[in-house]
């Protein structure tokens, strides 16, 4: 099983052998390969959370017993030291990291790949529950390397990639649906790409709409030409207007060599990028391409915003302002609807204690019930 343990600013990639390894087998990896790349003692008493919001607790358990599965992050929760000792820690954690160099490299054959993160410290559960969670990104542009959202997870997972250029086809057709084009053809299921999204040699193809480009349609298709991949969008308005759009992706970029992994975190790599030139060279151009020759007006004010930015929004306000929201227009009810916002108000205000577990769950019961009515 391989998984992603972050320690204090740091972020180590460890690979546990066996089906079912257990929690104090992790235990005992930390301790033994990556505390004293940390400065730390191995004798140091430490806590585990999964991704920063659970705390692992039963060190006789499975792994997947306590929810864990392969690409997982795991925070490596420390005892509080005093701003001095603090301080002290992490100059000498860098400087061993400064003097170790290549050697550090060379000795990590289960934890290569740090990267900065956030600090979480802690002692207990009291302390832990004092800290914000880690948050996850919600949006592809918010996703640092060895991340992903879970929107991109669900369509990975149910994809079955068997290619790079496959694996940069379904994060392409995220970033539509971040910017709120809608697919056409066979009705689709949360998380599940388009029937014949894919087809023999190489060739995908996506057929678009967009609530803000009335009744134009948005036709996409991707070839794979050895190193390239070539995506042309061809935006039909009437029968005499067409404009075509060309972009060419490089999927060695964006996607790493352990593409056919478990997760998309682990496949994908520079998503900011990926998404910023999509976004920037196709979608938002097609969009005001539309607008332009139907001759409709600017679009502006809250419902003209792409569901990325009212997402953004979505997740500063409080659960019962959300649902106020919800209620005004089917645009909104589908833009609370989304799975990542409520988690991430779930453990934000779990957290900070400004709402209850009932007050979220009857808020989204209201969001359901609006979207059925």
């Amino acid at each position: 099983m391989k998984l992603r343990v972050r320690i204090n600013r740091q972020t180590s990639r460890v690979e546990l052998p066996g089906e079912e390894p257990t929690l104090q087998e992790l235990s005992d990896l930390i301790k033994q390969t990556l505390l004293s790349h940390h400065g730390l003692s191995a004798d140091i008493e430490f806590s585990l959370s999964l991704n920063g919001s659970e705390l692992l607790s039963e060190s006789g358990q499975t792994l997947s017993a306590c929810g864990v599965v392969s690409g997982d992050l795991i925070s490596v929760l420390l005892p509080q030291l005093p701003p001095a000792d603090m301080a002290a820690s992490e100059r000498t954690t860098n400087s061993q990291q400064a003097a170790s160099g290549t050697t550090s490299q060379n000795n990590s054959s289960s934890s290569t790949s740090a990267a900065l993160t956030e600090p979480l410290q802690t002692c207990d559960m009291q302390d832990f529950e004092s800290v914000p969670p880690v948050w996850e990104p919600m949006l592809c542009s918010e996703a640092e390397d060895g991340e992903a959202p879970l929107s991109l997870e669900l369509l990975y997972h149910t994809a079955q990639i068997a290619s790079p250029n496959d694996a940069v086809m379904v994060a392409a057709h995220l970033l539509m649906l971040e910017t709120g084009f809608t697919p056409q053809g066979s009705e689709l299921k949360p998380g599940e790409m388009p029937a014949g999204w894919r087809s023999t040699g190489g060739v995908y193809r996506l057929q678009y709409a967009h609530p803000l480009c009335g009744g134009s349609l948005v036709s996409v298709v991707a070839v794979g030409m050895a190193p390239l991949l070539v995506i042309n969008a061809i935006l039909k308005v009437t029968e005499t207007i067409d404009t075509a759009r060309k972009l060419q992706l490089n999927a060695s970029t964006y996607v790493t060599h352990e593409w056919p992994g478990e997760n998309a975190a682990a496949a994908f790599k520079d998503l900011k990028k990926l998404s910023r030139i999509l976004k920037d060279q196709l979608a938002y151009p097609l969009i005001a391409a539309a607008r332009e020759a139907m001759a409709l007006p600017v679009a502006f004010g809250l419902p003209a915003l792409p569901p990325e930015l009212l997402l953004r929004i979505l997740r500063l306000l409080d659960v019962r302002s959300v649902v106020r929201l919800s209620a005004v227009s089917w645009h909104f009810n589908t833009a609370a609807s989304d799975s990542t916002l409520w988690k991430h108000l779930y453990l934000r205000d779990v957290q900070s204690k400004t709402c209850t577990t009932k007050l979220l769950t009857e808020s989204f019961a209201s969001i359901v019930f609006i979207s059925v009515l």
